[in-house]
């Protein structure tokens, strides 16, 4: 059974993590995604680690599976030339260079979709293609200092702190993909491509959803309340007695019940702590209180009590917990991929599960080049383009 995005060619001139991620995306989805990259291999992932498996970075791996490799020489005017010619029958061209790149080599959208009128165009930058930022270059870390982002997390004794995934990155390549195939669509009913212009700066400040929200319509500037919730109490990471749980009560309902199993019925009885909105502004005596109460028993006896009374909880994992899970392994999120010098590698796999149009492993994460041979008549896999 073909792929959702089977028959869309993608022209993938990303590299690191957010347009990779985006072209891995539409690869899991059926799309033939070529990666284009300069002589030797110029996505810098491919050289961040360790840990390495036989000469391929982990954090390559994890973003480049379904994907064909091939390398192009843009300073060469050949280079250029091979461009423009894979745009004739492409569908999408994704580049992350900064702002202007692409036009100073003859290659920006008003090039290309001169070519080829129904291209769609994807720009990521950092910032934008208009506004002061516009030509500086963009950064995950640097992007979620920004953003706002590490103001909101950590405590007040921590000082900001950054998400421990490159969250910026991972965001704007979820928007990519959406964009993309928003794009596709619209092309099916207008007949012409468009450009999408992407930054990891709006992206970021849209990721921010109710915590923006929340300053746009008080004025007031939030604190980091490290795994407490802004507007829910009680919801945050609390201590069993073997080790530390999130509980997340979302009403006043699933409060009670929870107060219900504690052995100090004060606190479901204290008129302070009847509504969310009072046990939000009281809620550090609250969550000592129920810290006190919590430890007096397991995770695991928590969350079958918990579960009973249909109070939302859950342990905190490690990653070797989380992909021991039965869960995890349910949904079939760690598959393997063969890879002829590589060997067989571990990877996480897709969240997307459709019923009749299913994604597909299809290509283990390409070496540099691996694929210039079908590009060439005649060549070989060591040949640049």
């Amino acid at each position: 059974m073909t792929g959702a995005l089977d028959g869309i060619q993608v022209i993938d001139l990303t590299r690191v993590l957010a347009g990779p991620y985006a072209t891995m995306i539409l690869g899991d989805l059926g799309a033939d995604v070529i990666k284009i990259e300069a002589p030797g291999g110029s996505d810098d992932t491919r050289f961040w680690g360790p840990p390495f498996q036989n000469g391929m970075s982990a954090y390559y791996a994890a973003v480049n599976r379904n994907k064909r490799s091939i390398t192009v020489n843009l300073k060469e005017e050949s280079g250029k030339e091979t461009i423009r010619q894979l745009t004739k029958t492409a569908d999408v061209i994704i580049h992350n260079f900064k702002t202007g790149t692409m036009e100073r080599l003859g290659l920006g959208y008003d090039d290309l979709s001169t070519i080829n009128p129904k291209l769609i165009y994807c720009s990521i930058t950092g910032f934008g293609e208009t506004g002061p930022y516009r030509h500086l270059a963009g950064y995950d870390y640097i992007i979620q200092a920004m953003s706002g982002w590490m103001s909101i997390n950590g405590t007040e004794q921590s000082g900001p702190l950054k998400v421990g995934v490159a969250v910026t990155d991972i965001f704007t390549g979820l928007y990519a993909a959406i964009a993309v195939q928003a794009a596709l669509i619209a092309r099916e009913k207008t007949g012409s491509g468009q450009k999408i212009d992407l930054s990891l700066f709006d992206c970021a400040i849209s990721a921010l959803v109710n915590v923006a929200s929340n300053y746009l319509i008080s004025g007031e500037v939030p604190k980091p309340l490290g795994n407490d919730h802004p507007n829910i109490v009680p919801y945050s990471t609390y201590e069993a007695s073997d080790g530390l749980f999130v509980v997340a009560v979302g009403n006043d309902r699933q409060f009670q019940a929870l107060c219900e199993l504690l052995e100090d019925q004060t606190i479901g009885g204290d008129e302070r702590f009847q509504t969310n909105a009072g046990r939000v502004a009281h809620r550090h005596e609250l969550n000592q209180r129920l810290n006190d109460e919590l430890k007096k028993k397991s995770r695991a006896e928590w969350q079958r009590l918990f579960e009973q009374k249909g109070i939302p909880c859950g342990p905190v994992h490690t990653l070797d917990q989380v992909f021991q899970h039965p869960q995890t392994l349910a949904r079939n999120m760690i598959i393997r991929m063969d890879h002829p010098d590589v060997g067989e590698l571990n990877l996480v796999g897709t969240p997307l599960k459709f019923s009749h149009t299913p994604v597909t492993y299809r290509l283990a994460p390409p070496l540099a080049g691996e694929h210039n041979h079908l590009f060439i008549k005649g060549g070989s896999k060591h040949d640049e383009l």
